[in-house]
């Protein structure tokens, strides 16, 4: 099972960060949890496009970066990631201390976040 805190703003695209048990520093966070959570998207997007040319299809790389496109208004970019993460197998994450998910679930909930910020702009 892999670990994910997913942060929702108000009427915010979906942000999930998937995170090891250890300490992050900016060699030790794969996933981008510090650049993200400190909004340094271009940070994040550099570390989880590095990554994903190591582990290529990882689900928590493919959410992360979706997070950050949709953060950064690349609306299209971000869907094209959760549906290859829902066309891949789901893999369980635990969203909190007590709180699991798949990571269909948390793309299928990306997805609908990007329909209703992008309904809103119209």
């Amino acid at each position: 099972m892999r670990n994910a805190l997913i942060g929702f703003g108000v009427a915010a695209p979906l942000l999930l960060m998937i995170t090891p048990a250890q300490a992050q520093t900016p060699a030790s966070d794969p996933v981008a949890k510090s650049a993200i959570v400190q909004g340094d998207y271009v940070a994040a997007e550099r570390r989880l496009i590095q990554e994903l040319r190591i582990h290529p299809g990882r689900p928590e790389l493919l959410l992360n970066l979706a997070a950050v496109y949709s953060q950064t208004g690349r609306v299209s970019e971000a869907r094209g990631l959760y549906r290859q993460v829902i066309a891949q197998n789901d893999v369980l994450m635990d969203v909190s201390a007590d709180r699991t998910a798949g990571s269909h679930t948390i793309a299928t909930t990306g997805l609908r976040r990007l329909e209703t910020v992008q309904f809103t702009q119209r």
